[in-house]
């Protein structure tokens, strides 16, 4: 019988887990990376970035870090994560199977059906990862090669690890005349600034007044390199909306350590029966008390909070609860004790020749360099690699996760990976990676689509009892991680609980170690 054809988008941590994993079922996949090396955000990104995940919980289960980064570091800057990764690529031979160079415009899916029929009950028809008559065309365009012509590649079965943080920035409209043509400086994203080599961005922002736009991650971190570098003499100005927790990374590690089994049973879950949700509700005054004491804890070692009205109208759960964690880098309350960083709230702003006019404040604030750290169009990117306007439609409408976050009940022979949100996207990345593997091997068949749908929907109001009305992004199931794994291993026949004994099960924080060897008998 003819092996079929698997084709993934990205060789970032996804897609080398994927390809990782599909190997191992005797597959021979084909990635497609439109960079020319491994790493996907990792392999662009400012010199001063570092993880906000510990690096026991951002780890293969089977490929230890080195001891030359356990012994000396909790969270690695990003130079470690690129040699880690290209390690764990080079160990288990995943480099052949990459085409550097090579970008995914579009895939189309083809079949003798139409592919907006509802008619079948079963996913692509049959529950099944293939089909006798669907397929998927790829279209790639190599880059760098003008002359070349695009190819397309026909394959049975498409796993996308395209990210979300990457390729379509996100800067926002201005009405007319109050945008950055109006501005003599120079406007970019934190993306291309990332992508300016070590010399060339310290060269970039010399003796500038540079002021970042944000409050994430990537606003935090190029801010407080740009205030390392050019000092008090050209201080930069970090301009945010809305405030969020700043974590520190000691009380980051205590969090990861709190996510065990017990803690899970003060969460409320998806489709819970009478017993689970009484519990929950009994165990939920230890949750507000945490909340609240982290919260004190903040506000009392950090007095830049309140100096700098800088106390978030949401709750310490609800940052979590909706992946807005934010760990501040090294030295960060320094720069801005000592006047090289200086932080700003306002609504809104607008541009004018020499700067910014922000909402409230009747002087502009003068500037050399704007850089939006305001995100990126995830949704957009992930639609527009779909030809089909039913499938982006699929994607756009559904407010809701995917089934096992990573399927969508009504799109074929397709799955993505590293998509939904998480706390640590390898730890959680690399069990879906496990579970798909082995659908592809025809370990298991998918539920029918109403039974899909129906689990989606009980996720999205699960979602909304923890979210609400605020943020439009979540990743509950950081709360609820062993739990998804739960039913992941179900799913493949394997064992759930992962620990020796009760205790441990019950107390101990789960991490990647736990999933080793997953399909052996626990």
């Amino acid at each position: 019988m003819e092996k079929k054809r698997i084709g993934i988008v990205g060789a970032g941590i996804s897609g080398l887990l994927a390809c990782k994993y599909a190997m191992e079922k005797g597959f021979n996949p084909i990635v497609f990376e439109a960079r020319n090396s491994i790493g996907g955000v990792w392999s662009q990104t400012i010199e001063s970035t570092k993880l906000q995940t510990p690096l026991s919980y951002y780890r293969f289960s089977d490929f230890p870090w080195p001891p030359s980064v356990t012994e000396t570091e909790t969270f690695p800057n990003h130079n470690q994560v690129m040699e880690y990764l290209q390690a764990y690529a080079l160990h288990f031979n995943i480099l052949p199977q990459i085409r550097f160079s090579s970008t995914v415009i579009g895939i189309e899916y083809f079949s003798p059906y139409n592919e907006d029929s509802t008619s079948s009950d079963l996913w692509g028809g049959n529950g099944e990862p293939f089909s006798a008559n669907g397929k998927w065309n790829i279209t790639v365009k190599v880059t760098g090669h003008p002359l070349v012509m695009n190819q397309v590649y026909e394959v049975d079965f498409v796993i996308l690890c395209i990210g979300k943080y990457s390729d379509l920035p996100n800067i926002p409209d201005f009405p007319m005349n109050r945008g950055p043509e109006m501005f003599d400086g120079k406007v970019l994203h934190s993306m291309e600034y990332a992508a300016m080599a070590g010399d060339e961005a310290s060269e970039f922002i010399k003796e500038k007044r540079v002021t970042v736009i944000g409050l994430r991650k990537s606003a935090v971190d190029v801010a407080a390199e740009v205030a390392s570098k050019n000092g008090v003499g050209h201080p930069c100005c970090l301009v945010f909306r809305r405030a969020h927790w700043l974590v520190p990374e000691h009380l980051n590690k205590f969090t990861f350590r709190n996510l065990n089994r017990f803690s899970q049973l003060m969460i409320h879950r998806p489709g819970e029966g009478f017993f689970q949700c009484l519990l929950a509700f009994l165990l939920s005054p230890l949750l507000w008390m945490f909340t609240k004491m982290v919260e004190m804890y903040l506000k009392w070692t950090c007095p830049l909070i309140k100096k700098y009205n800088m106390v978030p109208d949401h709750s310490f759960l609800k940052q979590i609860v909706s992946c807005m964690s934010l760990v501040l880098p090294p030295n960060f309350h320094e720069r801005v004790r000592e006047g090289s960083l200086i932080l700003k709230k306002s609504q809104s702003f607008s541009f004018c020749k020499n700067g910014l006019v922000l909402d409230g404040e009747d002087s502009v604030l003068e500037t050399d360099i704007v850089i939006f750290a305001t995100g990126y169009k995830s949704d957009e990117k992930i639609t527009k690699i779909f030809t089909s306007t039913f499938f982006r439609n699929c994607i756009t409408q559904s407010s809701a996760p995917f089934y096992r976050e990573c399927i969508h009940p009504r799109i074929p022979q397709l799955a993505i990976l590293g998509y939904p949100d998480s706390a640590s996207v390898l730890y959680t990345t690399e069990v879906k990676s496990i579970w798909l593997a082995h659908f592809l091997a025809g370990k298991f068949k998918l539920p029918p689509v109403k039974e899909m749908e129906d689990d989606v929907t009980k996720w999205k109001k699960c979602i909304k009892r923890f979210v609400g009305d605020g943020y439009k992004r979540s990743c509950v199931s950081v709360l609820l991680q062993i739990h998804v794994n739960d039913q992941l291993c179900r799913d493949m026949g394997c064992n759930p609980t992962r620990k020796r004994w009760f205790l441990p099960e019950m107390f101990a924080p789960y991490g990647p170690t736990d999933y080793a060897n997953l399909t052996r008998p626990s």
